[in-house]
């Protein structure tokens, strides 16, 4: 049995093992935290009336904090990790209300051993499937991440020379959505931009600097070392991705404040890693829009984010991110 205190490492962990399910309960105070940390500019997850009308059911919660929660609970297999490389096709089937308890699995879909250099420790990257349910059983979404751990005992095992491709799902909306009353957020709210003129276009807005880094790991039970523990990471914590996913999200809500729900994310990778009190910034530029249920439209959107620390620093890429969104 894997010693948990220490590890699991890369050797650890084997294809089609499952982690132990973690379970929590969206509430309105954990909503908050995490508001306060990355912000929060969707109107359906900030006004309940409307939510409840739309959704005929409860307020619903932020989508980056479910993604957050999803995210953290599968750190179980990665305590130890010393990078995020990427996610990819992580597919909302449903959308969270407060006061839904949601479940995560955790599994080993494939691995790899990398090059080994002789000045630094061995690595792998491991695959992993993350699948999100709700109180009923309902899926709520699912998405691969794939991590990178070090080898505490390296056997020499080379494992296939790619990660293989992860599911493709197929490009349909969530089929909740034809339950819902999307018309009403409409109402009484001026078309500025007609159909279409938002493509090619690159929207910006103000930088957010990184706090309470280690506070949200804490609020999304995440557990990997270098977001805790400064002499795990070298002097400077790793700030957890899903808190730079987070802002850049943040930010393209109030760069384009029709956006009503993320959908979808084709990919997510991490470029380079970001620091506390690093500055985070992005560009959103919208790649396709589509006709959505009612007078909603589905956007297909790039978006890039860039960190620099004060005063002087040269901007570094840290982020590239594809996924799309329902506006009104």
């Amino acid at each position: 049995m894997t010693d948990m205190r220490g590890g699991p490492f890369f050797e650890d962990l084997q294809i089609g093992q499952t982690m132990p399910l973690r379970s929590i309960t969206v509430t309105d105070g954990l909503a908050a935290a995490h508001q306060a940390i990355i912000g929060n500019h969707l109107e359906l997850s900030l006004d309940a009336k409307l939510a409840r009308d739309v959704t005929h059911g409860h307020p619903l919660a932020n989508p980056a904090l479910v993604w957050d929660l999803a995210i953290g609970a599968s750190t179980s297999a990665t305590r130890e990790v010393i990078a995020n490389l990427f996610y990819r096709r992580l597919y909302f089937h449903r959308f969270a209300a407060i006061g839904d308890r949601i479940t995560t699995s955790t599994t080993v879909v494939d691995k790899k051993t990398n090059s080994h250099k002789p000045e630094k420790p061995p690595t792998g990257l491991v695959l992993l499937r993350i699948k999100t349910v709700d109180q009923e059983g309902r899926t709520v979404l699912d998405f691969d991440r794939c991590a990178m751990l070090p080898i505490r005992r390296d056997e020499g095992t080379r494992l296939g020379s790619l990660i293989h491709q992860s599911r493709v799902h197929a490009e349909e909306l969530p089929a909740v959505l034809t339950q819902w009353n999307l018309d009403i957020v409409a109402e009484g709210k001026a078309v500025c931009t007609p159909r279409g003129g938002r493509t090619s276009v690159v929207f910006e807005v103000g930088g957010d600097v990184v706090s309470n880094a280690p506070e949200l790991a804490r609020l999304t039970m995440n557990v990997a070392r270098v977001h805790h523990d400064r002499f795990a990471s070298g002097g400077h914590r790793l700030v957890y991705g899903g808190h730079t996913i987070g802002l850049t999200f943040s930010q393209a809500c109030r760069a384009m404040p029709e956006i009503l729900l993320p959908l979808a994310w084709r990919d997510c990778h991490h470029i380079a890693p970001v620091r506390e009190q690093d500055t985070v910034w992005s560009s959103h530029r919208v790649m396709r829009i589509e006709q959505g249920p009612g007078t909603t439209s589905v956007y297909q959107i790039q978006s890039e984010a860039f960190a620099r620390q004060w005063p002087s620093e040269d901007p570094r890429h840290v982020l590239t991110w594809t996924w799309t969104a329902l506006a009104q």
